[in-house]
């Protein structure tokens, strides 16, 4: 699954209104700093920046995607963190694990 492929999934299955736009305004937005939802938007720009990619065309793992959002993830859960980051956070990381299972159906269909 490419990262716009993940991120596409996460936007439309989220309870959170992560999208700015397409898959790649939203990328945009949220690397330079102007995504509509501040927090959405820190949460997508750390998790391609620290997932290595060169493009956001390229393959991601789910492992390095969850990854990417560890120490996002450790921040939300300090004791004096707003709740609602630490849900947006967790409900993105199972939105996450959502793709990738949906995706291993799909090639489980097709064997």
């Amino acid at each position: 699954m490419t990262f716009i492929e993940l991120l596409t999934y996460v936007g439309s299955h989220s309870k959170y209104d992560v999208m700015d736009g397409d898959a790649m305004a939203t990328l945009e937005a949220a690397r330079n700093g102007s995504h509509k939802n501040p927090l959405a938007g820190k949460v997508i720009a750390d998790m391609y920046q620290n997932s290595g990619l060169a493009t956001p065309a390229d393959a991601i793992e789910r492992a390095q995607a969850i990854k990417t959002l560890g120490p996002i993830r450790l921040f939300y859960m300090k004791d004096d963190a707003p709740v609602e980051g630490f849900r947006m956070v967790e409900d993105i990381v199972h939105k996450i694990d959502g793709a990738f299972n949906e995706e291993a159906m799909r090639q489980k269909a097709q064997i």
